[in-house]
């Protein structure tokens, strides 16, 4: 657990300085555009929290041998194969100007990387006819590095409001834990908690009121190190069910998945366009917007962390079984088919403006949220 206890501390403490430095790079790393389409917020803050989760995540994996006797090698070379995917999004945090292509390059990269170094090729999907394939080197590594990319890229598609991206990895960071304590994997074990701890020393900082955001950055980061991870589960043990990685995950990458579905092919615009028509965004707009005071800056706060607690509520649907089923393929085959169900459901009942009235949050007085002063 001290792995845990390290990366809190380092990454509380390292987003203590960044936020209470503000007026010194905000200029660089706070986001001034709140109208944008996808934009959310009430105020600008600096959304460069990943350097802390990053900088926590180092200094645990160096000073790991001080309280374990493995190696930490495995997690330095994997923080490094995750440089790539993490300076790209840091660059687009300060900078704005990095397109989605590098970005893309630098993620398939990333996983490329850990190909190599860390023989991190998945070799199965536990699909008889497709197994045949993977056994087939080039693809085996092409499907695993696309695989990679996309997950690390589907972190940063859900990542709109305060807590939402961060808490859902720190729900799939503990999965993987579990599963790895199940089968005795050292490597995956430690690395899940050095993560899991270091985002929860962002969380105080970014819910309910943020003071600053995950940023590309940080959710290339946790999005990269969550997929090899996965993948490593299911390349170094048998038990672990190819399914486990998709049935765990599958709120985030549906998320991906159906948005270039709803771009490319229903709107006919490009994939990567930016819209407002995710279902955090829908739920933010049509079901906990109807709340009193809705133009309220402390309304407007509030209506942004409710949103994420219900993106929290739909992940468990999915996580919960997959944790304690990571063995069995029909039974993750059939969570995966039901979140499905379940998420195309939500979607439609919102766009059609036929919410059921269960769903819809209770009105309450609102809690104060002050404006974060530096």
């Amino acid at each position: 657990m001290l792995d845990f206890a390290v990366g809190f501390i380092g990454s509380f403490l390292v987003l203590y300085i960044i936020v209470h430095s503000a007026s010194m790079h905000g200029s660089l790393s706070m986001d001034h555009d709140l109208h944008g389409i996808q934009k959310n917020h009430a105020y600008a803050v600096p959304r460069i929290g990943g350097i802390g989760i990053a900088c926590a995540a180092v200094v645990t994996s160096v000073a790991q041998p001080i309280w374990s006797t493995g190696s930490n090698a495995p997690n330095l070379i994997l923080l490094l194969c995750a440089v790539p995917a993490f300076t790209s999004g840091v660059a687009e945090d300060l900078t704005k100007r990095v397109s989605p292509r590098v970005r893309l390059l630098c993620a398939l990269a990333s996983a490329f990387a850990a190909c190599i170094t860390l023989q991190a090729v998945l070799t199965r999907i536990d699909l008889p006819y497709l197994d045949k394939w993977m056994r087939f080197t080039p693809f085996a590594v092409a499907f695993t590095v696309f695989g990679v990319s996309g997950f690390t890229n589907a972190i940063n598609i859900i990542d709109g409001f305060n807590g939402l991206a961060s808490v859902v990895a720190m729900l799939i960071f503990a999965s993987i834990g579990y599963v790895a304590q199940d089968v005795g994997d050292h490597l995956v074990l430690s690395v899940a908690l050095t993560m899991l701890g270091a985002i929860s020393g962002f969380v105080p900082w970014n819910f309910p009121a943020p003071s600053v955001f995950l940023g590309d950055g940080g959710a290339y980061l946790t999005g990269f190190i969550a997929a090899e991870l996965m993948v490593l589960l299911v390349v170094r043990h048998p038990g672990v069910s190819a399914w486990y990685p998709i049935a765990v995950s599958i709120y985030p990458t549906f998320e991906t998945l159906f948005s270039i579905y709803r771009r490319k092919v229903i709107r006919g615009r490009p994939a990567g366009a930016p819209d407002g028509l995710h279902l955090h965004t829908l739920i933010y707009r049509r079901v906990v917007r109807k709340n009193p005071d809705s133009r309220n800056l402390r309304q407007c706060t509030r209506r942004n962390s409710m949103t994420s607690v219900y993106l929290w509520a739909l992940s468990l649907i999915s996580i919960v079984p997959s944790t304690f089923f990571s063995s069995s393929p029909v039974v993750l085959a059939g969570v995966i088919v039901t979140f499905v169900i379940i998420y195309l459901w939500f979607y439609s009942s919102i766009v059609t403006f036929r919410i059921p009235n269960w769903i819809m949050p209770v009105r309450t007085t609102s809690v104060v949220v002050e404006h974060p002063r530096h």
